[in-house]
């Protein structure tokens, strides 16, 4: 098994506490080859604790090195289209975090430029990995009897378990310039999607739906298939909370997050036939290795019985890296590709015209 050498672009929260982390672990099958981020700390910070890590000067340069066989894109959502097109012409792997971009236009473009790359294109969806979520699909109830879908995040956001479990550094040394470049920049992006005189709640909740809702809207169509339409969505608490009923025809998929500051993750998908229920729960990812489960419970005669799969302590994001390092090396296409991407994106822009309709 050859290694990668991977460089990363981005060290916030997730490169901090995930990435940099399981790439160490799996040091059979990559190499931490470089880093670059827009704060001189982060990067100090990485390179002590991984010391086979070349700094960059940029992130061009990191993207053009020709000591970078992947790269793996962390950074701010407004970078991501720049940052793929830049590492798809530089012909290196990539791991791309979600969303993978903000806007349907940017993914066509995106598509439209690799059609016909040789490389891995990797969206890191990582709850698709997820131990319970890979053995539900042979549980679940035949499509033609599913008779209604749950699914949930009522969560609080990651440094609510990072401040208290890990030494995660947010940097306060980043160019003010360039923050609120970034700022115009995502701005800019959202508004193509929720329009220019959009209120300032439509643009939370379309920042929560990439940011957040992006996860289990990917993980409803990996196992669920694509909805004839969203019948319904709404916004409340200024955007932070978001109420979408998905339909299928023959059953609804109703999924609700929910943001504060209580400082616990409960995610869940629930799928239910007349007879059958699948339930795959979920634990934050912020904490390594915190076990997701499988319940399958099924009517009988004595009542109904639950069977239990966990909990399950293999990492979501260890599976996602294995498996984009299996693509790599077996040059087969991932199911988290751009083309699948897209179809997240579309039903996000869906959801901001049906809010728009309910005021």
């Amino acid at each position: 098994m050859s290694v990668i050498r991977v460089g990363l672009l981005g060290l916030g929260e997730v490169a901090q506490s995930i990435h940099l982390p399981v790439l160490s672990d799996q040091r059979d099958r990559w190499e931490i080859a470089g880093v670059y981020d827009v704060s001189p700390s982060l990067v100090a910070m990485c390179r002590a604790r991984y010391p086979t890590a070349a700094a960059f000067s940029s992130a061009e340069a990191l993207i053009a090195s020709p000591d970078i066989d992947a790269v793996f894109v962390l950074s701010s959502d407004d970078t991501h289209a720049r940052f793929v097109h830049a590492a798809v012409r530089a012909e290196k792997h990539i791991l791309l975090e979600k969303p993978a971009c903000l806007t349907v236009r940017e993914i066509d473009e995106l598509i439209a430029a690799t059609q016909t790359y040789p490389k891995t294109i990797f969206v890191g969806y990582m709850r698709r990995y997820a131990p319970a979520y890979l053995a539900a699909k042979a549980e679940l109830p035949a499509f033609q009897d599913i008779t209604h879908v749950r699914i949930f995040d009522l969560i609080s956001e990651g440094r609510h378990f990072l401040q208290k479990s890990q030494a995660i550094l947010y940097p306060s040394d980043i160019d003010p310039a360039v923050l609120a470049e970034g700022a115009r920049e995502r701005e800019r992006l959202i508004r193509e999607v929720v329009g220019a005189d959009a209120p300032a709640d439509l643009v939370r909740a379309y920042r929560g739906l990439t940011a957040l809702s992006s996860h289990h809207i990917s993980a409803m169509r990996g196992l669920l298939g694509e909805p004839a339409r969203v019948a319904a969505a709404h916004r409340t608490h200024g955007g932070a909370n978001t109420s979408v009923v998905f339909d299928y025809g023959h059953f609804a998929a109703n999924y609700d997050a929910v943001v504060d500051d209580l400082g616990l993750f409960d995610a869940m998908i629930e799928v239910r036939s007349n007879t059958r229920r699948v339930r795959i729960i979920y634990d934050t990812p912020y904490i390594r290795s915190l076990p997701t489960r499988l319940e399958v419970t099924e009517a009988g005669d004595g009542g109904p019985t639950t069977r239990t799969y966990g909990p399950l302590y293999a990492d979501a994001f260890s599976n996602e890296l294995a498996i984009f390092h299996r693509h790599i090396h077996e040059g087969t296409r991932p199911a988290t590709d751009l083309p699948d991407s897209r179809r997240d994106l579309a039903l996000m822009a869906d959801i901001i015209a049906a809010m728009k309709k309910t005021g």
